[in-house]
């Protein structure tokens, strides 16, 4: 490419990060890593009366438990500083009267009683689309329908005006999308977006053409819901003088309900039972807490490689990506122009696969928390052991305690129902005397625990495979869990004997 990549990422902070927004951020930092470019991270936030209050924190923090980092960010700073649009808010008037001077734009004075009795009358006449647009501006109250006069007399008496786009009535405005090729509007079916609203800011039609402009964005890549807005946004470029600087652009395909129909919400997660957030999200305003998949036990290298594969392929077999690797073969082209269905059993089989492939010692500081809210406080080498012996069990971090809570505390539940009918006195005297053999065992490991009891079963004239299930269920409370041996040397001698001698 001719000129450095320059990408970004420009979310509302307004709720919850949904990982439809999480895919836009690591598609486009991929690309900007594989093109040696920047990644920015920009907040829209000039609709305050959608602004939550910590959402803003928690966007960032999102994105650190992803480990994507930005390289210019309202955190960080950057030669196009400041990155909120509300602190830029006395950059974008004189764009806004640009576009008046030059015929774009105009002044629009209508009240909200204005804009309701027009939709009303719009939908009482059978259009199928109630809004401000080539139809409806010159029965409106602005600077196109007033005279000219009038219009100065308004502004001269302060009263509240919004500035809209003025939209030609019949052009076809063409768009090259890098994912779906050539896309074309009908301008007279796009309304005449507001660009300024009454208290000075902009909306984020003004707000991101400007904004991408300034900071030299040459790539923006945004969820398909945005492409209606596309037209808008193509002839603020044109009108603003810009054109040759516009950004090319991909609009991603939207991620399904794992039954295709329709995008994935937070009401689907909610009635699937899994999350559609990074993060857990508690709105200020209510107080409900909305569960995230670092909560719910999902490692953030396989939330990222989860992400990657939702709507993108590298053309291979291939399933599981270190970021390294994904950042290497990223190809805006490879995306899919369709949606791709979310699928909550594969996100869990990428987080077993991580599991499986992560370092042990790696996997006590994020297992230690879900032990630790137990009750319970191993030593990191009892937690490795444990860990060791159980994770090819565990899909989510949680799953640690539950494949391995008998490891660490005595369980309370017992289970003899299996081995109820087939115990006798035969299997109590080898028990007995098992014991007492442990009692004097020198050296507590697998193979002599194994040794000592295989020894104990031909003197008590027994198979191995009659005892082997009710030491189980001594030791563990169920017909589950590793081996019975590693279980009891990680439990110690003490322990394995103060089990069994409570059952016979």
């Amino acid at each position: 490419m001719d000129k450095k990549v320059r990408v970004r990422f420009a979310p509302s902070p307004t709720g919850g990060l949904h990982l439809g927004g999480v895919r836009t951020v690591l598609y486009n930092y991929l690309f900007a890593r594989h093109h040696g470019g920047d990644f920015v991270l920009r907040i829209e936030d000039t609709d305050q009366t959608r602004f939550v209050e910590g959402a803003e924190q928690y966007i960032l923090d999102c994105l650190k438990w992803c480990g994507i980092s930005p390289d210019e960010s309202p955190e960080k700073g950057g030669p196009y500083a400041p990155y909120k649009q509300s602190e830029r808010k006395h950059i974008y008037y004189q764009y806004a009267q640009q576009l008046i001077d030059s015929g774009h734009a105009y002044y629009a004075f209508d009240t909200p009683e204005d804009l309701d009795k027009m939709r009303k009358e719009k939908i009482d006449s059978a259009y199928s689309n109630a809004q401000y647009d080539v139809t409806t501006r010159y029965q409106m109250r602005n600077s196109i329908s007033l005279p000219a006069e009038e219009t100065v007399k308004l502004l001269a008496a302060g009263i509240p005006y919004v500035i809209r786009i003025k939209m030609p009535e019949n052009e076809t405005i063409k768009l090259h999308d890098m994912i779906r090729g050539e896309v074309s509007f009908d301008s007279k079916l796009v309304d005449d977006k507001v660009l300024l609203k009454a208290d000075g800011m902009p909306t984020y039609h003004l707000a991101v053409v400007v904004d991408d402009y300034l900071m030299k964005i040459t790539h923006a890549f945004r969820g398909e819901e945005w492409l209606p807005s596309a037209p808008v946004h193509i002839l603020l470029w044109k009108y603003l003088g810009w054109k040759e600087h516009m950004p090319e652009w991909a609009h991603l395909p939207l991620i399904l309900k794992p039954d295709g129909n329709g995008k994935l919400s937070k009401r689907d997660g909610d009635r699937l039972g899994f999350p559609v957030f990074a993060m857990n999200w508690t709105d200020p305003r209510t107080g409900e807490t909305t569960g995230g998949f670092k909560e719910m036990g999902f490692l953030p290298e396989a939330f990222i490689n989860m992400l990657a594969m939702l709507g993108w392929n590298a053309g291979t077999e291939q399933e599981l990506f270190s970021i390294e690797e994904l950042i290497e073969k990223f190809d805006i082209g490879r995306v899919h122009k369709a949606g791709a269905k979310f699928d909550f059993e594969k996100a869990k089989w990428f987080n077993h696969q991580y599991i499986q492939h992560t370092n042990n010692a790696k996997l006590v500081t994020l297992v230690r928390p879900y032990i630790e809210a137990q009750g319970v406080t191993p030593t990191d080498e009892k937690l490795e052991l444990v860990i060791g012996l159980v994770k090819d069990r565990c899909t989510l971090l949680p799953d640690f305690w539950a494949q391995g809570h008998f490891l660490f505390t005595t369980p309370k539940d017992i289970d003899t129902t299996p081995i109820t009918d087939k115990w006798n006195d035969t299997k109590k005297q080898f028990f007995e005397n098992w014991v007492a053999a442990l009692d004097s065992l020198v050296e507590w490991n697998h193979d002599n625990l194994e040794q000592s009891f295989n020894e104990q079963a031909v003197q008590t004239g027994l198979k191995k495979g009659d005892v082997m299930l009710p030491l189980r269920i001594m030791l563990v409370g169920g017909k589950y869990g590793p081996g019975v041996f590693a279980i009891a040397e990680v439990i110690g001698k003490e322990e394995t004997i103060k089990r069994i001698a409570a059952h016979i």
